[in-house]
């Protein structure tokens, strides 16, 4: 379950986000997803957000006039959060070629990574608090793989509390929504295909030394550590290929290719290639892990 907190000033679009929500946990088949605390009131929301910051998992704000300010207030506070911006579709629209310009004042207050979504849109609001969170998660390696920090206006004490905070809501959601913990980690531009040549070859010539090592030790492993070494090299590995955006196909083929460079070695041996069929099960193992992530990155429908 996702904690969520609102400020919105308007009850009519208080009482929608609370019916959206209402309506994403009805599913009886499952438990619900979203915990919502909300506030119509600046000092209430800022009590509460100073109490609870580290149980809240997302923040949602109406855009109202002093919203620049009470960011600002948060940041002070020293406390980031994943943060949903709701606006009138004309806010949206009149901002569409620079997102965020509803914040750019002289003292660029809060982070980047801030998610706005239209109010007519609130059927969607699942959508914008997934993104909200894994732009949030994503914040710091982006900027800092761009050389500056995430916001010039974040102090070093912000910084830390920031990476304090990403952690602390990844461990979060790796406990509340297994593998989903991970999706939210999960950055488009770092997929297998999006890499440049080079870095892709590097990629995968990883991706198979870990596998081969993987492979040479499944059945080897006889004392419950090397077991357990053996299981965490396999979630790594998943993780790599996972993040990476690999398909169950190019597993696939790195296990055949391995499996040939096998049979080559052991026909020079003289030895019977029979055994390469028990190392099917190595390839099982991690397939049904891969996809079993995939399946559980897949948002439920309602």
């Amino acid at each position: 379950m996702l904690f969520l907190c609102s400020f919105a000033p308007s009850t009519d679009l208080s009482e929608q986000i609370l019916r959206q929500i209402q309506e994403k946990n009805a599913d009886a088949h499952h438990p619900p997803r979203y915990s919502l605390k909300q506030f119509k009131n600046l000092p209430d929301f800022l009590q509460a957000i100073e109490e609870e910051h580290d149980q809240i998992d997302c923040l949602l704000l109406e855009a109202v006039e002093g919203l620049s300010d009470l960011l600002a207030q948060l940041e002070k506070l020293t406390i980031l959060l994943p943060t949903v911006i709701l606006k009138v579709d004309a806010a949206i629209s009149e901002s569409d070629d620079s997102p965020n310009d509803w914040l750019l004042e002289p003292a660029r207050p809060y982070h980047d990574a801030i998610t706005q979504m239209a109010i007519a849109e609130l059927a969607q609001l699942d959508r914008y608090v997934e993104e909200a969170i894994a732009r949030f998660l994503r914040l710091s390696s982006i900027d800092a793989s761009q050389g500056h920090p995430p916001n010039p206006g974040l102090n070093l004490n912000a910084l830390n509390h920031l990476s304090q905070q990403q952690n602390r809501l990844a461990e979060k959601l790796k406990a509340r929504l297994e593998y989903l913990g991970i999706y939210y980690k999960r950055n488009p531009e770092n997929f297998l295909r999006r890499m440049a040549h080079p870095e892709r070859q590097e990629f995968t010539q990883q991706l198979k030394q870990d596998y081969r090592k993987i492979v040479l030790s499944y059945f080897s492993s006889e004392s419950s550590s090397q077991v357990e070494s053996v299981n965490a090299a396999i979630d790594t590995f998943v993780d790599s290929a996972f993040l990476a955006d690999i398909s169950v196909a190019q597993i696939v083929e790195i296990h055949m290719e391995l499996m040939d460079e096998f049979a080559k070695q052991l026909k020079l041996e003289g030895r019977n290639a029979d055994i390469l069929q028990d190392y099917r099960l190595t390839l099982i193992d991690i397939i049904a892990h891969l996809c079993e992530m995939y399946r559980r990155s897949i948002p439920r429908e309602r």
